[in-house]
């Protein structure tokens, strides 16, 4: 079919007003909840790249900042998306692969410079407590200096770490209630899903997992679930990349869920929204959002939004 410049710059700009307006529907639809679910980053992989960040989320429920994972550049993403880093009350690691678990500690300490001076519990597998310390004892000279040259308090009393090796009830305040589950990541044991309740919504964070009946079960009738998602036909030209691509290539397959397998588990959950995150390959413009759907539309038929950062939801 042939279009001439007229029609190709109509269907373009009516292309991009769709996509905003589908944008401004979401922000409209978070703003009238009380607890609201942002993207951070939905990027897989630990690679630095131009154009997703590694994973993250933020859970805001009347102001109060839970954070999910602690990839590269979430403190800075956090201040992208308009929060506030001393509103951080806790934070959560799902399992320790440093696209999760890599700005961990930066962001404690980066909060704190930022005006934390309430309390922090963090939850992960082990060992987040050990993990916590060392922390905090290797950035003990900026520490140190910044409480004799700034008068701030004392970051250490601040962070109150927990080691989770299984599933079940995590945390309760006056906001949410937090329960996990032990799901399969390969060598990576134990690794937790999440589940958070509050007055208005059940959100659900996947983690890094094979597909999982445990997380099923913890993502029962829950109002949104944010899964990992792997497109395996482009499986091989992103394993080509590394040295040791037949075993990039295994992990990937044992250890990460298919974009169908994700539809096939919102399904069986009963969940009203599956967000798709963690894309692997991340950043792959031959793997287009509609592919992204096409997967995960083969067996559920709710509502499926392909995560972007900076997402509000």
């Amino acid at each position: 079919m042939v279009c001439n410049r007229r029609e190709f710059i109509f269907g373009a700009g009516a292309s991009l007003i769709a996509v905003a307006a589908g944008g401004d529907r979401l922000r409209a639809q978070s703003r009238a909840r009380k607890t609201r679910l942002i993207l951070l980053g939905t990027g897989g992989g630990p690679r630095p790249r131009k154009n997703s960040y590694a994973s993250s989320q933020a859970i805001v429920v009347d102001g109060d900042v839970y954070v999910v994972d602690c990839g590269d550049g979430v403190a800075t993403q956090l201040v992208k998306a308009g929060l506030d880093l001393s509103a951080i009350r806790n934070v959560f690691i799902t399992h320790h692969h440093s696209d999760h678990n890599a700005d961990y500690g930066n962001l404690l300490l980066l909060g704190w410079t930022a005006g934390l001076k309430t309390r922090v519990d963090t939850w992960g597998p082990p060992p987040i407590v050990k993990m916590t310390r060392l922390f905090l004892e290797m950035n003990a000279v900026d520490i140190k200096t910044r409480i004799i040259d700034e008068g701030r308090i004392a970051l250490g009393p601040l962070i109150h770490p927990h080691d989770i090796s299984s599933g079940g009830f995590v945390m309760k305040d006056d906001r949410v209630t937090v329960r996990c589950a032990l799901v399969d990541h390969g060598l990576l044991k134990p690794a937790l899903a999440y589940r958070f309740d509050s007055t208005d919504r059940s959100i659900v964070i996947s983690g890094d997992t094979v597909r999982s009946d445990a997380l099923v079960k913890l993502a029962k009738g829950a109002d949104v679930l944010v899964h990992e998602a792997m497109y395996i036909p482009a499986i091989d030209k992103l394993a080509a990349r590394a040295p040791q691509a037949s075993r990039l290539k295994k992990h990937l397959l044992a250890s990460h869920t298919s974009t169908e397998d994700a539809g096939r588990v919102a399904a069986a959950a009963g969940v009203k929204t599956l967000v798709l995150s963690h894309f692997v390959p991340p950043d792959d413009p031959t793997v287009t959002d509609q592919m992204w759907l096409d997967a995960a539309r083969k067996h559920f038929d709710g509502e499926i939004i392909v995560g972007k950062d900076l997402m509000e939801i």
